[in-house]
């Protein structure tokens, strides 16, 4: 008897292996700094951040912009500028700002007020960031490659 695989399955077998190649090359020292980076400085969020399940979402986040930013960095190397590219997934990345923002506001029980705007800012800015990370980490391995 033979077994039959689908497409479906080959592919997301694909995925996981490139992205486990990834992640090897992120660190937690370097996950912890840029929380500190972008929300240390953050009244709110400092105040947020002593519980560790915040901390984690926000190593979440970064991690799955991560991720797709290495994902995406395939079009880079077909010739697409990285703004390009950026609108290319743009609404993968507002959901990871949304999440992000949205958990932070749940849980800072409405203390927030005025720093709401500049608390979406501050994770636009840190998906971005990740986003970037990874993209600049896919297309070095796709020049080497790795992929």
């Amino acid at each position: 008897m033979t077994v039959i695989t689908t497409f479906t399955e080959k592919r997301r077998e694909k995925q996981v292996k490139y992205e486990k190649s990834v992640l090897k090359e992120l660190s937690i020292k370097e996950l912890k700094e840029k929380v500190k980076h972008f929300f240390g400085s953050s009244r709110l969020v400092t105040n947020l951040l002593m519980n560790a399940g915040i901390e984690e979402a926000c190593y979440d986040v970064a991690i799955e912009a991560y991720l797709l930013g290495a994902q995406y960095s395939r079009f880079g190397m077909h010739g697409e500028t990285n703004e390009q590219v950026m609108e290319r997934c743009s609404e993968e990345r507002l959901h990871f700002t949304d999440t992000l923002y949205h958990f932070f506001l749940y849980w800072s029980h409405g203390e927030e007020g005025a720093m709401s705007e500049s608390l979406y800012y501050l994770c636009e800015q840190y998906v971005n960031s990740w986003w970037h990370e990874g993209f600049n980490k896919g297309q070095r391995r796709q020049k080497l490659r790795l992929h």
